[in-house]
């Protein structure tokens, strides 16, 4: 049999599996609206933990981590630090968040803040930036997919083949078993993932150099400063502390604030599950080291790659390696890109029909439930017409999204803890940091100084906030009672 072929039946017997897994997951869930969108707010501990990590790191950590350690070094390390960073907050947020959904019946982020800071425009505002930033992100996954597959069947599977087989499987059990297929395939995802990616990043350093102390032993004599923080800028100069700095920065204020991750707040079973899932979360963060040993282990083995992020890919098809691992490598990337693919896919729809649809269009539970399955739908088309013809502006979309998503957090901040917070002024507040963003992401030579665009954009957010919100008639206390002191269950 060609290897392709047995790659390829690798390759169709975890799509299988997870489409059976997603399938089954929805025979828990209840046919209402919070069912399909929540959870029921069921998720244990296994599932959440999983859920969490798998969403948090996709095809782009699997391709781009590497990709990153190969070509930039020590620069990678910042995705180390954003992640546990990012994390921490949410110990504290993420509880209320849980427990003031679960009273006012809440499953989106813009319920949630618009419960404390009543306006259809700004729920519409967010449902825009949210979809704005998400469709880019999942059109990088279905592209990761399709890339993986072409590579390793030699070209027999073209991508838009790979790409649709792979969101194919991911769209039918999204669409029939809405967040508990998500929640269920994370889960089995999330364990291939971590398999795959500490047997490659233990067994190439010994394949190529003997060892992972001879390997980094080599780097530093042949590659000096390129393990230096803070590394390597994109086109190979050294990257400094500010950009560096600002990067985690940016990167730790936005993590949580993912509409997809934000969401899976409303599906925990209790505050306790959010808070076990934060303590743990570093440990799934470990990933990341067989990853960047992949990377590595390219330094000195592959002389230069026009597409850094592809160094994965390469070295599987030019290492000698039994044909049963180069598939199993395809399952872990698959994985990667379709465990955050589907959550993706989950809340954009759930966000434009919640947040976008229903404060000015009235909807029963089954005509929800039908929407947000015709969205889930055309998010995927829109998505996957732009991963198989390759577009510029979803990149540049894609590196100033969280630049933009971090804007969420002055809001989600400021209607757990600041009293004096008003609609005028969170409104304000994000429109004028979101647009100094953009302003600074396409016009870098304006920014004062050489910190991330997000950064900037927060530091006239949270002002303008504050002063409007100073200069508007305050809320009443018991509305403000709600979010700043909920009562426990």
């Amino acid at each position: 049999m060609p290897q392709w072929l047995l790659i390829s039946c690798v390759i169709v017997a975890y799509l299988g599996l997870t489409l059976w897994v997603g399938l089954r997951a929805g025979h828990r869930a209840s046919s209402t609206v919070e069912g399909f969108v929540a959870g029921d707010r069921n998720f244990g501990f296994l599932v959440m933990y999983f859920v969490t990590g798998a969403t948090v790191f996709s095809a782009f950590a699997f391709l781009g981590g590497p990709g990153w350690a190969y070509s930039r070094g020590a620069a990678a390390f910042y995705i180390l630090s954003y992640g546990v960073l990012g994390m921490m907050p949410w110990y504290v947020i993420g509880p209320k968040v849980a427990r003031v959904g679960r009273q006012l019946g809440q499953v989106t982020q813009a319920q949630f803040l618009t419960g404390r800071f009543p306006s259809r425009g700004l729920s519409l505002l967010i449902a825009v930036i949210s979809v704005a930033a998400l469709i880019p992100y999942i059109t990088l996954q279905i592209r990761g997919a399709g890339i993986v597959i072409e590579a390793v069947t030699e070209g027999h599977i073209p991508l838009w083949l790979g790409a649709a087989a792979a969101y194919g499987v991911v769209l039918f059990y999204v669409l029939v078993s809405g967040v508990a297929a998500v929640g269920w395939t994370n889960t089995l995802q999330g364990v291939v993932m971590l398999v795959i990616a500490w047997t490659l990043g233990l067994y190439l350093p010994f394949k190529l150099y003997g060892g992972i102390e001879p390997m980094i032993q080599g780097i530093v004599q042949q590659r000096p400063g390129l393990l230096d923080a803070p590394g390597l800028s994109a086109v190979g100069q050294a990257w400094n502390w500010a950009a560096y700095s600002s990067a985690i920065l940016v990167s730790a204020i936005g993590l949580q604030m993912w509409p997809h991750l934000f969401m899976k707040a409303f599906t925990a079973r209790d505050e306790r599950t959010i808070r076990r899932t934060v303590v743990w979360f570093p440990s799934f963060q470990l990933f990341l080291v067989p990853v960047f040993l992949i990377g590595l282990a390219g330094v000195l083995y592959v002389d230069e790659l026009p597409r850094p992020d592809f160094i994965l890919p390469h070295l599987i098809l030019n290492v000698e390696l039994p044909m049963i691992m180069v598939g199993l490598f395809c399952a872990g990337a698959l994985s990667a890109s379709m465990s955050t693919g589907d959550a993706l896919l989950h809340a954009t729809a759930s966000v434009a029909v919640e947040d976008g649809v229903r404060p000015f269009v009235p909807l029963s539970e089954i005509q929800q439930r039908r929407l947000i399955r015709w969205l889930i739908l055309v998010a995927g088309t829109v998505a996957y017409v732009f991963a198989v013809s390759e577009g510029l502006s979803l990149v540049l979309l894609l590196l100033t999204s969280y630049g933009i998503i971090a804007q969420l957090a002055p809001p989600v901040v400021a209607a757990l803890f600041w009293r004096r917070a008003t609609t005028p002024g969170v409104i304000t507040g994000l429109l004028a940091g979101t647009a100094t963003t953009l302003l600074f992401f396409f016009q870098p030579e304006l920014r004062p100084i050489p910190l991330h665009e997000g950064i900037l954009g927060l530091s006239v957010h949270v002002p303008v906030l504050l002063a409007v919100s100073l200069l508007t008639p305050a809320q009443g206390d018991a509305h403000v009672q709600a979010y700043v002191s909920p009562s426990a269950d």
